[in-house]
């Protein structure tokens, strides 16, 4: 397993690969690796011939009093979990090589970066959009492996693909999940034992809403507000949004007819949780 810095050797190693007729699979993370990146990468493994995983904690998508500083790093625990999984290479620049002085380039998904956590995080998107455009020129993969949980992202990084025209698949994976039905997030280990016990109404409440919906409940409002009631019972939570909406459009819904999206957002203590559900409802 190599670890390259540099968007040159990069660059170099992509092309190498291409000529001899490989695909390459490209798992862009944060770093702070845990199952559900694993998850990402096994699949990634099974299915082209060589695996790149990005680690490159991205400071254009932090807004200006959150968590860049303190986001988890521990590049040497991450190149273990690769080298276990088989990864061929790690790209790890550093922000100067990804934005050096002048840089003044940025993408934009209009419409569907400004809702749900874009509201709270009105640049987030955009660093998103940036940097995900910037490793698929650089790696030029076939295939790009995201996760559910972020489901903003990924319906964002499709669109981006499909208007851009690159030629990349994307694969959406299921979200891992820890045993007590917590979603697996590099921000969990900022929770202490008691958010962390209360964090698990996100995938309680979603499970509740998914049966009022199969129940036959199609008033989106009604599903909101059990979902908040739910929440709120935990004194030390604060809601950021919870939403029903199009799982490809992200707008909200008037009536619950077909497949929906229900995300939500909530503060435990200093950390920022989201979850998500795609849900279908007898109203198919």
């Amino acid at each position: 397993m190599k670890i390259i810095h540099t968007i040159k050797s990069m660059f170099a190693a992509a092309k190498k690969a291409k000529a001899k007729g490989r695909t390459i699979g490209l798992v862009p993370t944060m770093g702070a690796l845990h199952e559900g990146h694993l998850s990402l990468i096994r699949r990634a493994r099974r299915e082209n011939d060589l695996v790149v995983v990005s680690i490159f904690v991205n400071p254009a998508q932090f807004g200006p009093c959150e968590d860049f500083k303190k986001y988890p790093r521990n590049l040497k625990l991450d190149a273990e979990l690769c080298k276990k999984e088989a990864v061929d290479i790690i790209f790890n620049p550093d922000a100067k090589e990804i934005y050096p002085e002048g840089y003044r380039t940025y993408v934009t998904v209009e419409g569907l970066s400004d809702c749900l956590c874009g509201k709270s995080r009105p640049a987030h998107f955009k660093g998103v959009a940036t940097i995900v455009t910037k490793l698929f020129n650089i790696v030029n993969p076939d295939a790009a492996y995201f996760g559910q949980k972020d489901a903003q992202q990924a319906i964002i990084i499709k669109k981006l693909v499909s208007d851009l025209n690159l030629p990349v698949k994307i694969k959406t994976l299921p979200i891992v999940r820890e045993k007590d039905g917590l979603a697996m997030s590099s921000r969990n280990v900022h929770l202490n034992e008691k958010e962390k016990k209360d964090a698990v109404i996100l995938f309680e409440s979603l499970k509740y809403a998914r049966d009022l919906i199969k129940d036959g409940i199609t008033d989106p409002g009604r599903v909101i507000g059990e979902i908040r009631r739910l929440v709120n019972k935990k004194d030390k939570a604060k809601i950021d949004y919870v939403s029903v909406v199009g799982p490809h459009d992200l707008i909200p819904v008037d009536k619950i007819k077909g497949n929906c999206l229900i995300a939500l957002a909530v503060w435990f203590g200093r950390t920022r949780l989201i979850d998500n559900m795609i849900i279908k409802s007898r109203n198919s």
